[in-house]
């Protein structure tokens, strides 16, 4: 699955989640999209600076690529001027693992091998998170698979 940074008119960056690059353009092409902060429906592509974070800055992150549709908690109008507290990130991280957990399939190592399947289209399109060294993380972005890593934060405080 992927993320995208996306933009309205108004300049409002807001991040999108879909399944595929296809899944994107179809939605956009339908006018399903739509900023959360204004509620503009003329939404595209914005810039993105990519996301390589270390095991040892994380403790154990999976790269995934991201969830099908809308952010587990989306941002409504207004809610921009919310202080994202360490234990509301907590909280959004869990959130975001179980929706990754209940709309993708976790192939574990075998991630890399995986997703390579999928892009070259020897394996069904769907959402997969796993493991994946960095060197790995690196040869799927070197050839255009477009994956995220997220922190992968235990589902209680234990």
């Amino acid at each position: 699955m992927i993320r995208f940074d996306l933009k309205c008119t108004d300049n409002h960056v807001f991040e999108g989640w879909f399944g595929s690059s296809a899944d994107y353009e179809s939605q956009k092409e339908r006018g399903l999209l739509e900023c959360p902060i204004c509620g503009d429906g003329r939404i595209g592509k914005a810039p993105m600076a990519p996301n390589v974070a270390s095991r040892k800055d994380f403790g154990n992150p999976a790269p995934v690529p991201i969830p099908t549709g809308s952010p587990p908690e989306p941002v409504t109008a207004g809610e921009s001027d919310v202080e994202i507290t360490p234990a509301r990130m907590v909280a959004m991280l869990r959130t975001l693992r179980r929706h990754v957990e209940q709309n993708a399939d976790h192939v574990g190592p075998k991630f890399a091998e995986e997703a390579r399947k999928i892009h070259y289209g020897e394996a069904e399109e769907r959402g997969i998170y796993g493991e994946a060294t960095p060197d790995e993380v690196e040869e799927l972005r070197d050839e255009g698979i477009e994956i995220g890593s997220i922190p992968w934060l235990p589902d209680n405080d234990h």
